[in-house]
């Protein structure tokens, strides 16, 4: 079932070997049930054949008919992809489980997908994220102790209070997001990256962006930022590696992280493509490095990358720079119009952590939900949760 992540590890999440008292809530109900039962264990499911947790799957789903709702990220691999009741990214992901009707929100993506679920739920809502173990590394790599630190450094040189918002991609934990609702911060997507910052610097000279440097650098450039004012702020350096004349200088402090997949592209693969199909098109995902979206035709969000290769001339072929599944997935969803969709990266790249929830932990889940046990629910503790989802509100109004 594999390690959680050090985010996934601080969640409120029911375990499949917790026995005890679950509270289960019915939508024809207006009190929660307290049960004494014990959930299924997942050991009776790991050596499935996918083939028969599929059919589990279908089954379990017929039981629970409108009780649950399963959302998937672009990104999910396909035979789990394929029983999602709603699709998008990180942004319209938010939207959706804010707007959802159902009593189980079963995330098929990854830890802090499902802790926005259950920010902007409903409270008798109840978040589950299929397998713990389906964290973020670039989440993973800006933590609420380093950026209280680096808050802190920044007091010495300037008011961050007074002179920098908080900006915090929604691939962040729960806790950093609350950060920036206290700090009269804000959520950004790759969707809004760029019309988020023009709110930040409406009200603050400053951004300490984080976690991911390569989408800030992009929204910043695209805004007309110059380079030299946008420095990288490393959390294991003192002072973020920086003097004070540069953090006086700058206007967006990136923190140092990254997506592992798309850091893997490179402008070579572009070349590449490009000499060999000279009326070929190019185009990445922000996180992607600066080098690559300035190669490349078009840059934009997953949604942006799907609707811009469905809505091009039939023949055209892309070259495109995101994760494998999303890209398998859209290549064979165009071929019918003689569009090619090539993946960029020249070794396999694809969510590592969000493939982990596979038919097997989506079965063990499914059939839980419909025995009245709840499985690894993501509920954020309330004092996180308030400023967090201001911060995710600011984000929605702004966008």
């Amino acid at each position: 079932n594999g390690k959680p992540s050090e985010s996934s590890s601080r969640f409120m999440a029911q375990d499949c070997t917790d026995r005890g008292l679950i509270k289960f809530s019915r939508q024809s109900q207006a009190s929660r049930i307290a049960m004494q039962i014990a959930a299924i264990s997942f050991d009776k499911f790991n050596a499935l054949a996918d083939q028969e947790a599929q059919e589990r799957i279908r089954a379990a789903r017929a039981r629970l008919g409108k009780r649950a709702v399963i959302l998937c990220h672009h990104y999910q691999r396909a035979d789990v992809f394929r029983h999602a009741d709603l699709t998008g990214d990180s942004l319209k992901l938010s939207r959706l489980a804010s707007q959802s009707d159902a009593e189980f929100i079963v995330f098929c993506g990854v830890h802090f997908m499902a802790e926005v679920a259950d920010i902007l739920s409903r409270p008798e809502q109840v978040s589950i994220l299929p397998d713990l173990a389906a964290g973020c590394s670039m989440a993973d790599m800006a933590s609420l102790a380093k950026v209280e630190r680096a808050w802190r450094e920044l007091s010495a040189v300037l008011d961050p209070d007074e002179q920098v918002t908080p900006v915090t991609y929604i691939n962040s934990a729960a806790d950093l997001k609350a950060f920036c609702g206290e700090h009269g911060g804000i959520v950004c997507t790759s969707s809004n990256a760029p019309k988020i910052l023009e709110w930040a610097f409406a009200r603050r000279a400053k951004v300490l962006f984080f976690p991911d440097q390569h989408l800030g650098r992009w929204s910043g450039y695209k805004m007309g930022i110059p380079m030299e004012e946008m420095v990288i702020w490393n959390p294991d350096l003192e002072l973020g590696g920086l003097t004070q004349a540069q953090i006086a200088q700058a206007r967006i402090i990136l923190w140092h992280g990254y997506c592992s997949v798309h850091q893997m592209f490179q402008p070579a693969q572009i070349e590449r493509f490009r000499a060999q199909y000279p009326d070929g098109k190019v185009i990445s995902h922000p996180e992607a490095p600066f080098e690559v979206c300035k190669a490349s035709d078009a840059v934009g969000s997953t949604e942006k990358i799907i609707t811009t290769v469905k809505e091009s001339a039939a023949g055209t072929r892309w070259l495109v720079g995101t994760e494998l599944n999303l890209v398998d997935r859209l290549a064979d969803e165009v071929k019918h119009e003689g569009k090619i969709v090539q993946f960029m990266g020249g070794v396999i790249c694809m969510c590592s952590t969000m493939q982990r929830i596979d038919p097997q932990h989506l079965a063990w889940t499914l059939e839980n939900l419909a025995e009245g046990k709840v499985v690894n629910r993501i509920a954020v503790p309330p004092h996180e949760a308030a400023p967090a989802k201001i911060a995710l509100e600011r984000m929605l109004a702004a966008s």
